[in-house]
């Protein structure tokens, strides 16, 4: 089986392979095809891969590409994992919206709405090629954002096409944790758009287990999302809400706590990833062990803002190993092997959420088989969070209108719909600003 790898350049790459390393099951992935449009990147990517591969004697074969089309012949699987503009266009994102005193997060607010801008085009011209030269692969979407680009995607793909993230993954997984409960056991009851969902309900065997963690305020204190957003406020919307939604419920002190970091996350990672790939650029130095003194730092400062506006300290151990590359490999293993599998994934609605049409994206508990990923049905959302909801979807669907018709003025809808821009001034500045410094946005007029 094949599995083709857009972005293959990517610094989170050698996570995928190692998963399918693990994987020795019949049925495997036996061929990975890497694409990038950076052979540099893509040749210090190799390297890592082949030291994890020499454990591994059985271990995929790999094979590296600048040519797109012919990265996606032959694929039975796609990873899109791509980055239009790289990390110094998500450091410019930050820039331009902070200076606004907007937020600049590269998924959520007025980042996510100019990295959506320039991903979408990119990311259909994808979904059109795979349709005409794999027309039977399915296409797991890892770039972000996810939900958006997932959505843009399946208006070429239909359902072939499935948005992953490993935040609501996490997030099950550190509840279950402190409620003593397996992961594997426990029925996560999850609901919303990517990175704006909520965990409303944790079962085990029929017994929802949610509501002992919400009245013990020391259980809600010992894990992240019980330290960022606090006790009372968990307990006032009966439900743990995704992390990013941390955004949305304390926005003046994330900017403010963004405003006074010495860089931005994506002014770091541009920074911290440009060393790592100069590194790899000399022959002798050992890609490995680079490569995971790179990620130990880069997860240990994920979302360091917000911890420190929320006084909610380092994160923890356990919430270091990642998470996207396993649901990855479930989902695939699922489709391929028939083996079923229950995962909160990136699918259309089909009436899943009343408040929402069947072809919007949104982000639930799914059953996977052969035939792909099937939403379960769900109780609806709380008034609060379908008016969220709805309203960053409109906001989605804007960018969308932006993308197909090269509408400037769509492009300021999108800003000035968005709840966390407070003025339709300051969206058409932020469009002005997005222009000058990202060649990508030419397209708009």
């Amino acid at each position: 089986m094949r599995l083709t790898i857009l972005g293959g350049g990517g610094f989170r790459v050698p996570l995928v392979y190692g998963a399918l390393l693990a994987d020795r099951a019949e049925g495997r992935v036996t061929e990975v095809v890497l694409h990038d449009v950076d052979a540099g990147r893509l040749s210090a990517v190799t390297r890592v891969l082949a030291e994890q591969a020499t454990a591994a004697p059985d271990a995929p074969a790999v094979r590296a590409t600048t040519d797109l089309d012919e990265a996606l012949r032959g694929a039975d699987f796609v990873f899109s994992a791509i980055r239009v503009g790289g990390l110094a266009g998500r450091a410019e994102d930050e820039r331009v919206a902070l200076a606004e005193g907007v937020l600049g997060q590269e998924t959520v607010g007025a980042g996510g709405i100019a990295y959506g801008l320039r991903t979408v085009p990119v990311a259909v011209d994808i979904a059109r090629r795979v349709a005409r030269l794999a027309p039977d692969a399915w296409v797991i979407n890892f770039t972000n954002p996810a939900g958006l680009v997932t959505e843009a995607m399946s208006r070429h793909l239909g359902d072939r096409v499935i948005g992953i993230c490993d935040s609501p993954v996490g997030l099950g997984r550190r509840i279950a944790r402190v409620l003593g409960v397996p992961p594997d056991e426990a029925w996560i009851d999850y609901v919303g758009l990517n990175h704006l969902g909520w965990v409303r309900g944790l079962r085990v065997a029929g017994r929802d287990l949610l509501p002992r963690l919400l009245d013990d305020p020391e259980l809600l204190g010992s894990f992240e999302e019980g330290r960022l957003f606090g006790a009372r406020w968990l307990r006032s919307l009966g439900a743990v809400p995704n992390e990013y939604l941390h955004y949305y419920y304390f926005n003046r002190e994330a900017v403010q706590a963004y405003q006074r970091a010495e860089k931005t996350r994506g002014a770091f990672l541009r920074d911290q990833q440009a060393a790592f790939y100069e590194r790899l650029g000399a022959p002798g130095a050992p890609a490995l062990a680079a490569w995971n003194r790179t990620r130990a730092e880069r997860e240990a400062t994920y979302m360091a803002e917000n911890r420190e506006a929320a006084g909610a300290g380092e994160r923890e151990e356990d919430d270091l190993s990642g998470g996207y590359e396993k649901v990855a490999l479930a989902l695939m293993r699922a489709i391929a092997r028939d083996e079923r599998a229950t995962l909160i994934l990136n699918v259309r609605n089909k009436g899943t959420l009343s408040a929402l049409d069947a072809d919007a994206v949104i982000e639930v508990p799914c059953l996977v088989d052969a035939n792909g990923a099937h939403p379960v049905a769900v109780d609806p959302l709380p008034g609060h969070a379908t008016g969220l909801v709805c309203a960053v979807k409109a906001v989605e669907r804007e960018v969308l209108t932006a993308a197909e018709s090269r509408s400037r003025e769509a492009a300021v809808r999108a800003f000035a719909l968005h709840p966390l821009v407070d003025s339709v001034n300051v969206a058409r500045r932020l469009v002005d600003g997005y222009t000058r410094v990202h060649p990508g946005l030419a397209y708009l007029r």
